[in-house]
């Protein structure tokens, strides 16, 4: 038996007023930094362009995001603009500096990643038949496996140090309450 859908999906809205004033404050506070976020992206994507967005909430405060900033783009006469393509270029540079900067990083986290597995695999070779990672034989590790064993081994015994201090911080159970029948 075919039972009909009572989900409507995704389906476009008709673009009007929302009258109910708290629906659409809370569609306002959702979609705003939808808009900022690509206007974010445009900037982004294309090196270079001058991207500004202004909003006004329905209480009157106002909220904008420009790149490579919201002054230099309305700044509309010619005589500014070339002072706002000089610091367009300064921001681009800025900008190509943090990508590299980024793209640095990604790469030194890949590489950690990489090392860390390494580790991992031959931690798993000196297991070997042993019931637990901490039981590897280090006998079987080298110089780059032993000091992420070490700093594993540590944070284990500084887990339990904390561990047993919160029990020994822990009050004493009650004693259990003796029956009737026992005191006869």
């Amino acid at each position: 038996m075919v039972r009909p859908t009572t989900s409507t999906g995704r389906h476009r809205i008709e673009m009007r007023l929302i009258e109910d004033k708290s629906k659409r404050q809370v569609t306002f506070s959702k979609r705003r930094p939808t808009l900022f976020k690509a206007c974010s992206h445009l900037s982004l994507d294309f090196p270079g362009a001058r991207v500004a967005a202004v909003v006004f909430s329905e209480a009157g405060k106002l909220f904008s995001i420009g790149c490579p900033s919201v002054e230099a783009v309305l700044q509309l006469n010619d005589d500014s603009d070339d002072a706002a393509a000089a610091a367009a270029a300064v921001d681009l540079e800025a900008l190509e500096e943090l990508r590299g900067t980024k793209e640095a990083a990604a790469k030194q986290v890949a590489d950690k990643m990489e090392q860390m597995k390494a580790v991992g695999k031959k931690v798993v070779e000196a297991q070997a038949g042993r019931r637990f990672w901490w039981e590897a034989d280090t006998e079987m590790l080298g110089a780059a496996e032993l000091p992420e064993f070490k700093r594993a081994l540590r944070r284990i015994r500084d887990n339990m140090s904390r561990h047993v201090d919160k029990l020994a911080r822990r009050p004493p159970p009650p004693p259990p309450i003796a029956s009737h029948a026992a005191l006869y």
